[in-house]
């Protein structure tokens, strides 16, 4: 289908399987991740960047612990650095399995990605015709903003290092998880509010069903996206769109 984008004024754009292919995510990015965390946290480990992160680590696993997962309960446990070091890598490998969608992951995993595009061993990868639309978008007064589980500084090294050169300043605005999770009413309320602008005037575009839902509740427009790669969705009442051509 097609659908006009008179009558909004911000298009919230998820990543993976909406700006960018759900491979790139699985196959490039997170086992770059994976490959470095260990090594990166021994390199940086008194830095206060990784001290934060190490505050949210702790924060999260706190409530994992409740949950009876092992590995936070090891890590909660930890006394020596020797000790934190390998629980914490235990912990952060059963994250990475499980593909949490937690803050304290998407920051740590933000900052290896930085080392990877800073040396080149990293490009990031967009749909074809996203730099385009973004060109035209804000050429015509729309305020294009991102929503993704990705930490803020993993989406804009995203968007800065594209084949289409850097596509930042197309972006007015980042929200990730500190914002809220995806699939909760209240993420889209607090981001309409920092946005500064009525829930209707925002159309959402993303991959997951239950995330339109979510926009959905909190008075935003919705259009599931079908590109090449995305996960079959489930039934559900709102628009699909193949590519962002067919926004007029």
């Amino acid at each position: 289908m097609t659908a006009s984008l008179d009558g909004y004024d911000v298009l919230l754009l998820d990543i993976e399987g909406t700006t960018t292919p759900v491979s790139f995510v699985y196959n490039v990015l997170f086992p770059f991740a994976r490959a470095h965390a260990q090594a990166y946290l021994a390199d940086h480990w008194e830095t206060p960047a990784i001290q934060e992160d190490l505050a949210l680590f702790r924060q999260q696993a706190e409530e994992d612990a409740k949950q009876d997962i092992p590995q936070a309960k090891a890590f909660s446990a930890a006394t020596s650095q020797a000790e934190q070091k390998d629980a914490l890598w235990a912990y952060i490998q059963q994250m990475m399995d499980g593909d949490r969608k937690v803050t304290a992951l998407k920051s740590l995993q933000g900052k290896i990605w930085a080392e990877g595009y800073a040396s080149g061993a990293l490009q990031s990868e967009l749909f074809p015709d996203v730099s385009d639309a973004f060109i035209r978008w804000k050429a015509a007064g729309h305020t294009v903003a991102i929503y993704s589980s990705g930490s803020i500084a993993a989406q804009k090294l995203l968007f800065a290092h594209t084949p289409a050169g850097d596509l930042t300043p197309y972006i007015q605005g980042n929200f990730d998880t500190t914002s809220g999770h995806k699939r909760e009413v209240t993420s889209y309320q607090n981001i309409a509010k920092q946005l500064q602008c009525d829930p209707s005037r925002v159309l959402f575009l993303t991959d997951i069903y239950q995330e339109a839902q979510a926009a959905h509740d909190a008075g935003m427009k919705t259009a599931v996206m079908l590109r090449p790669g995305n996960a079959p969705q489930p039934e559900h009442p709102f628009p699909t769109l193949p590519d962002f051509r067919s926004l007029l």
